[in-house]
């Protein structure tokens, strides 16, 4: 059922129709993500704008790869899920309350505590980093810590996680991300045109290295959660890059003379209030798990929130104006304008 706008005032603020002139700032906008780009590369190399990158390639033992993967995890505030960890089992007499261990967890003077529970409601897992790799000193604080939350608990034997970060994880993601990207490269390429799968992957390329520059710089913890949020981005951003494409070759097919410039314009202004409403929409639940949801999700949402932002940008000033780089085939055939759309 269709809603007047007398019932939902809130709905005029979404104008109808647009008509921006975003090809007349594509230059700007290609400016400033180089830049951008160059900067989060850059921050890669110096471990988030904190240190000279030969430190770390310099003191790791070792081939160029082993060196390059020391590069790289000096660049990220590294979590317990690849710089490795203490894990111990708690046993209770009585059931546990997680949110109450977690709550405990985030007092202490670790890092990335991480508790799971057990099918059974009076064991929990508890991992977690040591400040300065002094594992002896943590697990005797977060023992007497949870001592005093769980009465009668007790604790198996601490097992240390060792460093799931090698070479072999880096090159197989490599060729996975090579592999995904090649894949969504074809796909438009046969959905639509080539200029418009090379513009995608361009738009892909920028929003991952962004992302991952933003994680540098604000230190937020590097974990499986991240990548999580970094494949979502990647998600989002092609669904939105794919609806701007999808009504330009549409208008391609309308208006064979029409300059490339002023078709982007119009596919653009026309999908415009779907992406405004999606962004919004998705930005206020991931704000709203942000505020929240706690620590143990803030890497994933904060990364979201950023991405989200970048993914639409891209979708508008990365993608769509990349058409411009390559020539529009000649049409004799007559323009036919069946548009017959409010």
């Amino acid at each position: 059922m269709a809603v007047s706008n007398s019932k939902w005032p809130l709905i005029r603020l979404v104008p109808k129709q647009t008509h921006f002139g975003f090809v007349h700032f594509a230059r700007l906008a290609a400016s400033l993500s180089v830049i951008l780009c160059i900067l989060s590369l850059v921050s890669f190399a110096t471990g988030g704008l904190r240190k000279n990158p030969m430190d770390a390639f310099n003191k790791t033992q070792g081939g160029f790869v082993q060196k390059m993967d020391a590069v790289f995890a000096d660049a990220f505030n590294l979590g317990i899920d690849f710089k490795g960890g203490v894990s111990m089992e708690a046993i209770s007499t009585q059931p546990i309350d997680i949110g109450k261990v977690r709550d405990t967890m985030h007092t202490l003077s670790v890092r990335d505590p991480q508790v799971q529970g057990f099918d059974k409601p009076n064991q929990i897992m508890v991992r977690f980093l040591s400040e300065n790799d002094n594992n002896d000193a943590a697990i005797g604080v977060v023992k007497d810590a949870l001592t005093k939350t769980l009465p009668g608990v007790t604790f198996s034997h601490p097992d240390v996680v060792g460093s799931k970060v090698s070479g072999e994880l880096y090159r197989n993601g490599i060729m996975a991300l090579v592999a995904a990207i090649s894949f969504m490269l074809v796909f438009i390429w046969f959905r639509f045109e080539f200029q418009m799968g090379v513009g995608s992957v361009v738009a892909l390329l920028h929003d991952v290295i962004l992302t991952l520059g933003f994680i540098s710089v604000t230190r937020i913890e590097f974990s499986l959660t991240s990548i999580a949020a970094i494949l979502t981005i990647i998600g989002y951003s092609m669904n939105d890059t794919v609806v701007v494409y999808d009504r330009l070759r549409e208008n391609m097919r309308k208006w064979k003379k029409k300059p490339m410039s002023e078709l982007i314009d119009l596919s653009t202004n026309e999908t415009l209030s779907r992406t405004i409403i999606t962004g919004m929409t998705t930005l206020l639940a991931l704000v709203g798990l942000t505020v929240i949801g706690g620590s143990t999700i803030q890497s994933f949402t904060i990364a979201m929130i950023f991405g989200v932002i970048i993914g639409t940008y891209s979708s508008i000033y990365v993608a769509a104006p990349f058409s411009l780089l390559v020539p529009r085939e000649d049409k004799k055939r007559p323009e036919k304008i069946v548009d017959d759309r409010p």
